[in-house]
């Protein structure tokens, strides 16, 4: 996933892949714990996909007039 992808969707676009991104970091959590994940790089890449798309919503929100 690119920021340029990111930045072609909406607000709402933007607020449903956070919600699967945040599920999806929760689940490899769940498997590491569980001992059953072996490929653990995954758990970084779900967190950097989260502050990517984190950062895209600030700066759409910024964006807006009349928003502080």
């Amino acid at each position: 996933m690119t920021t340029t992808e990111l930045r072609a969707k909406d607000l709402a676009g933007l607020n449903a892949e956070l919600i699967d991104l945040l599920k999806e970091q929760f689940n490899l959590r769940m498997s590491k714990g569980a001992g059953q994940l072996g490929q653990t790089h995954l758990i970084q890449q779900a967190r950097r996909n989260i502050a990517r798309v984190r950062t895209v919503i600030t700066e759409k929100s910024a964006d807006k007039p009349g928003v502080v």
